[in-house]
């Protein structure tokens, strides 16, 4: 299951921030080698946006918490399709 998921920190000070910035990027590396977070954008000014790779509803659950463990967020999440997929439905509503 693919998610788009926008953080929106909590509107700290950057300077006090910096420890758990780096926290997050160390406990996102296993994530990312698990291949449940493909891809991570850093946004400009604070936050990020990442693309998640995951089976079910409840890992996804997990993972958001243990970002706002680290640094505290609200979360847009954008369920995706694969461009393969939604291809096939798009042709399929033309036959």
């Amino acid at each position: 299951m693919l998610f788009m998921v926008i953080s929106t920190p909590r509107p700290e000070p950057p300077s006090t921030m910096v420890p758990k910035r780096q926290a997050y990027w160390e406990w996102l590396a296993p994530l990312q080698q698990q291949g449940l977070v493909k891809n991570v954008w850093a946004r400009t000014g604070r936050g990020a946006i990442a693309l998640l790779d995951v089976p079910d509803n409840e890992t996804l659950h997990r993972i958001l918490n243990e970002w706002a463990e680290i640094i505290p967020a609200t979360f847009d999440i954008y369920p995706l399709i694969d461009v393969g997929p939604a291809r096939a439905f798009l042709a399929a509503q033309t036959s």
